[in-house]
């Protein structure tokens, strides 16, 4: 079960598992703490897994007038230290991986090591018409599940498609009882679509490992070599037949890597 914590001014949504080093996970666009499910329940037997909804998804307040990604780093360096959480591994996706790359910049004691999953420093012509066409679609389409079949086609394989999986993922969206308005679908879109750290990327002192999946059509692996590239001594790795959610479509696989890699910093084998 969960729990309402105050944090900079606002109440956020956390789920907190298991026992162990310190993960904070940094979901995405649109989604809540439960995005990270199979973290939560695969990564708790030797970690100590936070998860939250950022301002706009699940059960945390929309806030009053712009958004920003610095706003919600600032959200989650104040979540730790509410927490009594002196440093933690961070890992987040998509827009979190955003949010994650402000927080070691903001707030570089707070973070012990960085996973930047399906992540980009600055976006290019691509990702800002796809990003617009995003924002529109949440209004235009004709129902809640036509705009999901359509959103989804970015985020998950065509394997998951065929399989049912993206099905069974758009059914337990529209069961879920903190839906995400529209407009705070786009409130919250838009900082993501403004985010760009490129220039300030060298200043990342945290072990930082960068995964993009090979098909991902919406963060593509040429956008997450970029910021591996200018971050101080990140490693970069594409992971071969994934796309922008590994994390959900290969728990097992995407839950071993982070492990490993959190397992060298912790011994030390890793600068820190």
């Amino acid at each position: 079960m969960g729990e309402y914590v105050e944090a900079n001014g606002t109440t956020i949504w956390t789920e907190i598992r298991g026992q162990g080093p310190d993960v904070l996970l940094i979901a995405g666009l649109s989604d809540p703490a439960e995005a990270w499910q199979a973290q939560l329940d695969g990564l708790s037997d030797r970690y100590r897994v936070i998860a939250f909804d950022n301002r706009g998804s699940g059960r945390t307040p929309l806030p009053e007038g712009p958004m920003t990604v610095a706003m919600m780093a600032d959200d989650a360096a104040d979540l730790l230290r509410v927490l009594q959480v002196d440093r933690a591994h961070v890992a987040g996706f998509s827009g979190g991986s955003a949010i994650a790359q402000e927080l070691a910049l903001r707030h570089p004691e707070r973070v012990r090591s960085l996973v930047l999953m399906s992540t980009w420093a600055r976006a290019d012509a691509y990702f800002t018409a796809m990003t617009r066409f995003w924002h529109w679609l949440v209004t235009e389409a004709p129902d809640e599940r036509a705009m999901q079949e359509a959103f989804l086609l970015w985020i998950y394989t065509p394997r998951a498609h065929a399989d049912g999986t993206v099905q069974r993922i758009i059914d337990e969206m529209l069961a879920f009882p903190y839906p995400q308005p529209a407009e705070a679908f786009q409130r919250q879109l838009e900082p993501f679509m403004r985010h760009d750290t490129l220039d300030r990327l060298p200043g990342i002192t945290a072990p930082s490992l960068v995964l993009a999946g090979e098909q991902d059509i919406a963060t593509p692996a040429r956008l997450g070599r970029v910021v591996a590239d200018a971050i101080p001594g990140a490693r970069f790795e594409s992971m071969a037949g994934e796309a922008h959610q590994p994390f959900q479509e290969s728990p097992d696989m995407f839950n071993a890597r982070v492990d490993a890699f959190w397992r060298e910093v912790d011994g030390g084998t890793l600068p820190s």
